[in-house]
């Protein structure tokens, strides 16, 4: 019986004959860096829903966004094709501002949602579609995370997402979403003597309101100016939406992480609450 990382191989017409490197992230999976003799090299992520993320990924890639090639994936092991990281830098973060205006500004159908339901780990993601984003975001985002909540904080949450008229807007453009945007999601690479360039990984995709992307980057990280003017104007409605988005995946690291995330929840909920 192959190993997991040799049945990788097997997927791609590979030998055994590799060398194998765990990599850095993935809290929810393995990562491994595989160098086979004949120089190629591949990224093999183990755990998660294999297919799910292919798709995801294939759909950013047609778009025009840059993504790593899928080359296999089975159950839930997901190979794709390698690529040399460099450090974050302003450039960088220029890259990934045009690399999410392209995402963004794809063309899109009329409505809401995902095809597929996920998982972050041991959190199911239930997905559909609907013509109003609102809807979406009450019902697929917030209202399922009331079970796992304190019970104050869940009241709390259930009047946000009741009253989300006051801060969404019910049809706005469609944008495919990466939809788990924080920094350890993009890599960074440079042939010699070109320019940055940003890709995308590990998304958790939907069609929605292309504020949203911009809550999970937000939420850890402070982006610099280069990063917003390299990806133009943003979405009408951003500053009065960009809490809610944000809530969602305070509640997520809730579930996920623990008792540490319930005072970014309680400060989010402050905020909307004024």
């Amino acid at each position: 019986m192959p190993t997991r990382l040799e049945s990788a191989a097997l997927l791609i017409g590979e030998t055994f004959s590799f060398d194998a490197a765990p990599m850095g992230g993935g809290d929810l999976s393995e990562i491994w860096h595989l160098r086979f003799e004949t120089g190629r090299e591949v990224v093999v992520k183990l755990g998660g829903q294999a297919a799910a993320e292919a798709a995801m990924l294939r759909a950013m890639g047609a778009t025009g966004a840059p993504v790593p090639e899928v080359l296999a994936a089975q159950g839930d092991l997901l190979v794709l094709s390698f690529i040399p990281a460099v450090r974050l830098s302003e450039a960088g973060w220029a890259a990934l501002g045009k690399a999410l205006a392209i995402l963004h500004g794809a063309d899109q159908p009329p409505r809401y949602g995902w095809s597929e339901d996920y998982a972050f780990g041991p959190l199911p993601i239930v997905n559909g579609w609907t013509p109003d984003w609102r809807h979406f975001w009450r019902d697929y985002r917030l209202e399922p995370c009331l079970t796992f909540l304190p019970r104050g904080i869940a009241a709390r949450v259930r009047h946000i997402a009741t009253t989300l008229e006051r801060f969404l807007p019910q049809t706005p453009r469609p944008s495919l979403l990466h939809g788990d945007l924080w920094s350890g999601n993009f890599l960074l690479t440079r042939a010699e003597r070109s320019e940055t360039k940003a890709v995308l990984i590990d998304p958790a995709s939907l069609i929605g309101d292309a504020s949203a992307d911009f809550a999970m980057l937000t939420l850890f990280s402070s982006p610099p100016e280069i990063f917003w003017r390299s990806y133009g104007l943003l979405p009408e409605g951003y500053e009065q939406a960009i809490d809610v988005y944000r809530l969602w995946p305070a509640l997520v690291h809730y579930r996920l992480f623990g008792h540490p995330y319930l005072g970014m929840i309680e400060s989010l909920l402050d905020r909307l609450e004024v």
